[in-house]
């Protein structure tokens, strides 16, 4: 294993450039009023372009990792990818749903008053609103950062990949109707035709898009040239985009946050509780009653605690509006999930020796029962 696997420059300080871009939008707003809400405009079936461009150049490096010929050893491994798909679409979309309800619907609710005219016209109330954000991000298994997460970790990155690959896929056919069918128990709007063209656009065009250029820039440039050269410049790519979607989020959202400030942490104590929960459940009870490796557990444990917060920002502007609360919550998404994802890896590290399998050279793995015999594959 890698004793220094690190984040890059971009990846290590994505939380601060979340802060900066809201400082710029508002500031962006302020100066400019309207000029978000005119991008916005320019739309089809209510997907706005500008923001679906900046979210398939989001989308796309992460889509083009993925070699889907690894989906098929899944099977050499089947509990943690069974254990992953149970939480991400059995559990996780539930008890998002109803942390967010307790939280923001009934313990905060009237620290976040008023009302607000979403993309199809109607009057919803924010809180509301927050809770549908929120649903939009537990609805959402990350397909990108962990395999940062992992890699960090130092899990098994081969299991990880056929995860990242299972989640899309499943995505594809999940995503819409489940999202549909708590926003409908949450009492918000359900625009089908543009929920569907969110999925499709959002994970399906960049899907194909990474596919097939994975397989034809391989087949001329090699693998090596691929990895070493390709994949490394689309990261700052993939960042950017996000944050220049943040820049439009916040020039629109400006003028709440400015008068409502703590805003920002009644929706983030929710997310941050069902993330420690979530990891918990995975990492500390289900892994270890099926008896996963560490090197297994980790990433398996993560990719249900993290999100994949640029599709649920992409659906939330979509559906909503890059006005809406929806789109404010999966933004505070972004802003955690860094800080929180980090100390989950030191989490894992720290307690590596609750495994029966676990080939860290650390101190703490010396603890507890630990079968080094071999490398875990």
């Amino acid at each position: 294993m890698d004793e220094n696997r690190k984040l890059n420059f971009f990846e290590k300080y994505l939380t601060v450039w979340v802060i900066l871009c809201i400082g710029g939008g508002i500031l962006i707003g302020r100066i400019t009023p309207g000029m978000a809400m005119k991008l916005d405009s320019l739309s089809i079936y209510q997907v706005s372009i500008p923001i679906a461009i900046c979210l398939f150049f989001m989308m796309y490096p992460i889509m083009v990792k993925i070699d889907f010929s690894e989906v098929l050893k899944a099977a050499k491994t089947p509990k943690p990818v069974l254990m992953t798909l149970g939480i991400n679409w059995l559990i996780k979309p539930f008890t998002m749903y109803l942390i967010a309800t307790i939280f923001i619907g009934f313990l905060f609710r009237g620290f976040l008053p008023g009302t607000e005219i979403i993309k199809t016209g109607q009057e919803v109330e924010l809180w509301r609103s927050y809770i549908s954000g929120t649903i939009l991000l537990g609805i959402a298994p990350c397909t990108a950062m962990v395999l940062m997460w992992s890699y960090l970790a130092r899990g098994n990155d081969g299991l990880t990949l056929v995860m990242v690959a299972i989640n899309s896929l499943t995505m594809l056919f999940l995503y819409a109707p489940l999202g549909g069918f708590l926003l409908g128990v949450n009492a918000m709007p359900i625009p089908w035709r543009t929920i569907l063209l969110s999925v499709t656009i959002y994970v399906g065009l960049p899907l194909i898009a990474g596919y097939f250029s994975r397989k034809l820039i391989i087949k001329r440039k090699g693998i090596t040239w691929f990895n070493d050269k390709f994949l490394h410049v689309l990261t700052p790519i993939s960042i950017g985009a996000l944050l220049v979607t943040l820049v439009l989020l916040f020039s629109f959202k400006g003028e709440i946050i400015i008068k409502n400030p703590l805003t920002i942490i009644w929706i983030a104590i929710p997310l941050f509780i069902q993330t420690i929960f979530i990891f918990s459940l995975g990492y500390f009870l289900l892994s270890r009653a099926l008896k996963l490796s560490y090197h297994d557990a980790a990433p398996a444990a993560m990719i249900g605690a993290s999100n994949h917060f640029e599709v649920a920002i992409a659906t939330a502007t979509t559906l909503y509006g890059l006005s809406s609360g929806a789109a404010l919550a999966t933004v505070v998404g972004v802003l955690i999930e860094v800080p929180v994802m980090l100390m989950l890896v030191a989490i894992c590290k720290k307690t590596c020796y609750l495994f029966k399998e676990c080939n860290l050279d650390l101190p703490q793995c010396k603890k507890g029962k630990i079968d080094v015999e071999g490398e875990t594959a």
